[in-house]
């Protein structure tokens, strides 16, 4: 079964459901395949730490790369937001430059600053630092999603990896840009070699998702986090391919694909074109407008501004009566924050929001 004939609304929960069927009958993975669910499910983009005072406890002197590689605290982390928050998903605790360093590139998260790698890729000589992943490569992905699957229950996982144009971008710049005049120069001045450099990351992108699945995840989302600096021609042209390459390597699978980029508003039907089930929406564009714009047979995700939790509850409470009266009618609506969590938010602030969704959607 592929992922685009994953069953749809009528389908009603298991009676006497195993582990495994719990987390198929799960709100999260029934709004993904856009069944009836009984409350809005609801998770959030960096959840799994930076605001948690655990998190950041049991982090304390470890690097963020070395944090990612070690199973039980992977584990540990993920399952830190799902205890406080009750969220309906857990995501897999990683980097999106995991994969990259996993083969070999020479690079670092720098505090304060993000990746920086250390030769960055602007040649074809550069292209043939980029090897195939191997499962062997992250042999503590798998070990960590075994670990957590025992443990989440019926709470899915949902695994992640950064978008080919991103990961491009990270490797073309040296590390995270404004402008992206590095990458842009290579994509409009050398397009086979910009085509080259895509097609050998959806490659190891792909890879690195069918490691996640076929340990346990029960979804994945595609992170786009700088596409929203392209114009939907040059996404059509330039992105596209490479980002549909890695959602058809992973739809034999049968799980849900979630694709989400920022600053996307205007590339939200290219998105969902490149062949996700869900498509993520940060919090510029309303859920109605932005179901008009991707158009049937989607789910969306999203999208609450995440600064709002820095107001009142009164205003915080609003606010989501907005996106929830957005989303109504819906095929399917996942409730999440439009961009990831930010570091200094209140937990508890969280915790609220989520019980807030779950009270005003219960059916």
């Amino acid at each position: 079964m592929s992922a685009n004939d994953l069953p749809r609304a009528g389908q009603q929960p298991n009676p006497n459901p195993t582990a495994a069927d719990a987390v198929k009958d799960s709100a999260f993975l029934r709004a993904c395949r856009r069944e009836p669910v009984p409350h809005t499910p609801a998770w959030f983009m960096r959840q799994a730490g930076r605001s948690l005072p655990e998190y950041l406890k049991v982090r304390e002197g470890i690097p963020m790369l070395d944090s990612c590689m070690r199973p039980d605290l992977v584990t540990e982390i993920t399952l830190q937001p799902v205890r406080r928050h009750n969220v309906d998903a857990a995501i897999y605790f990683s980097d999106i430059v995991v994969p990259l360093k996993a083969i070999g590139i020479d690079l670092d998260i720098k505090p304060g600053v993000g990746p920086v790698v250390e030769r960055p890729i602007r040649s074809r000589a550069d292209l043939e630092r980029l090897r195939d992943l191997t499962p062997e490569d992250v042999s503590y992905v798998s070990e960590a999603i075994g670990m957590l699957t025992g443990e989440l229950g019926s709470t899915p996982l949902i695994g992640f990896a950064g978008a080919p144009f991103t990961l491009a971008s990270y490797l073309v710049e040296g590390g995270p840009s404004r402008n992206h005049e590095h990458t842009k120069a290579l994509m409009y001045g050398d397009p086979q070699l910009w085509a080259d450099l895509l097609d050998r990351l959806s490659d190891i992108t792909a890879a690195f998702l069918k490691v996640q699945i076929e340990a346990g995840a029960s979804a994945v989302q595609l992170f786009d986090s700088w596409v929203g600096a392209l114009s939907p021609a040059d996404y059509r042209r330039s992105v596209m391919p490479a980002s549909s390459k890695v959602f058809e390597a992973v739809s034999g699978y049968g799980v849900p694909r979630i694709h989400f980029g920022v600053g996307t508003g205007e590339l939200l039907g290219l998105l969902g074109e490149a062949g996700a089930d869900v498509v993520g929406v940060d919090w510029r564009v309303p859920l109605d407008e932005a179901a008009r714009r991707v158009g049937p047979g989607k789910a969306l995700q999203g999208n609450l501004d995440p600064a709002v939790l820095f107001s009142t509850r009164d205003a915080v409470e609003a606010k989501t009566d907005e996106v929830l009266a957005a989303a109504n009618g819906l095929e399917g609506h996942i409730f999440n924050l439009g961009h990831g969590v930010l570091p200094t938010t209140d937990p508890d602030a969280l915790t609220r929001l989520v019980e807030y969704v779950h009270t005003r959607t219960a059916r």
